[in-house]
Order: C-alpha cells, then structure tokens, then sequence
C-alpha cells in the first residue's frame, strides 16, 4: 500500500501539469494508443467516483481550514523528500547536470530551508525537475505501449505502471520506522497533491475520460523529450 500511496500523489500532481499544458486535447478515441479502453473506462469512473465522493472533499476541507502558509510549507516538506526520487532518476538517465541541481536542492532546501519547510532552491536559480522511473525507461527508448488506467492510482501506460515500484524505494518516507509518522507522511502527500489539482480540473472540457487520457499522454511525452513537443496538438 506504500508504494499505492506515492504512486497516486504523484499521478495527482501530474495531472494539474497535464491541464496546464493543454486545455484541446484530443477527443476521439485512439485504438492505437487506447485498446484497452474497455477496462480503462470502468477503472476510470471507479477511480472517479472515490474521488468525488472521498479525495475532493478531503482535499477541499484541508484547504479550507489549513493556512496557506501551512500548506506551502507541507507542499515544500514533500518535494523536497521527493528530490530523491529525481536525483536516482536523472542519475539513471545520465542527465549528471539536473542531477547536481537536485542534490543541491535537497541540502540547501534541507539546511537553510528547515528541512523542506521552506524553498530557498529554487530564487537561487535551481529549478525543480520531475522524473520517475517511467521517463527513465522512456529517455532509454523504451516505448509507452498502450493507455492504462490503474484502479486507485489512475492513468499510466504499459511502461509507466510497473516503474512505479522502483520510485516507491526511492521515497524517503518508506523507510521512516515510526508507523504513524510514515503513513501520516503518505497521506499528506495525497491530500496535497489533490489540493493542488483542484484548480486545473476547472480547464477539463467534453469527455472526461478522453480529456484526461489525452493531456496525460502528452504530458508524458513532453516531459520525456525534454520538453520538446513532436506532435501539433
């Protein structure tokens, strides 16, 4: 379940970037990319439904009664133990520069930011990159393969489901030995992650389905080129 609950932070997070790369995405269904939309859809409106009936309103009271300066500081608390994360991937991917901005990123954020409380990185000119194991396998040629919808975890492909596992054991917080701290940890970052797509979901238009199949598979390839955009969407 620990790696279930990382999992679904970051794919939360990674939706509220795919909405702000796109609001026209595509909005038919492709066999090529979609074969197995006949168990995607029923995942999907699975998926949707614990989310408007459980995460949303979760994610919506949190926001309401938290401070925002106390959201900010947790938000920052969880990206900077997610810097590991993208320092093992960018190590992986031989990109040794973005590797150096990430530990310089953790220290800096982890000493004079108080433990992540605060981003001092990124006004020092260190941007925050976002790998995973997904774009790891993709930066080495390994091909998406066909649109897949997890149950609870959400949308992902062929490649990017398995990778999950490797990022799981790259997440600090699997190996704080405190039980209640950890899952407390686990479960902020899925509180938060949904906190923060709760503005983007205003830009999803037609289809929901086909929306957000079609802004997480640009996403993917956007992040994995580099940011470098093929295809004219």
């Amino acid at each position: 379940m620990c790696a279930f609950r990382s999992a679904l932070s970051r794919r939360l997070q990674g939706l509220t970037c795919a909405c702000l790369i796109t609001v026209s995405p595509l909005c038919h269904a492709d066999p090529e990319t979609d074969p197995w939309e006949g168990f995607n859809r029923p995942a999907f409106s699975f998926n949707d439904t614990l989310d408007r009936y459980a995460l949303k309103p979760l994610a919506q009271a949190y926001q309401f009664v938290t401070p925002h300066l106390v959201q900010d500081g947790i938000h920052n608390v969880l990206n900077n133990l997610g810097e590991v994360k993208n320092l093992a991937n960018n190590l992986l991917q031989a990109r040794f520069h973005s590797a150096g901005v990430d530990t310089s990123r953790f220290l800096f954020n982890s000493t004079i930011g108080l433990a992540g409380l605060i981003d001092v990185a990124t006004p020092m000119g260190l941007p925050r990159s976002d790998e995973d194991f997904g774009q790891t396998l993709g930066r080495w040629g390994v091909a998406s393969g066909p649109y897949l919808v997890l149950p609870l975890l959400g949308p992902s492909t062929l490649r990017d489901a398995p990778a999950i596992l490797p990022d799981a054991y790259a997440n600090p917080i699997r190996y704080i030995g405190d039980v209640p701290t950890r899952n407390s940890l686990y479960g902020a970052g899925i509180i938060d992650g949904r906190a923060q797509y709760l503005k983007s979901e205003k830009l999803i238009t037609g289809d929901k389905y086909n929306f957000i199949r079609s802004v997480y598979l640009q996403t993917r390839a956007f992040k994995i080129n580099g940011g470098e955009v093929q295809d004219d969407f």
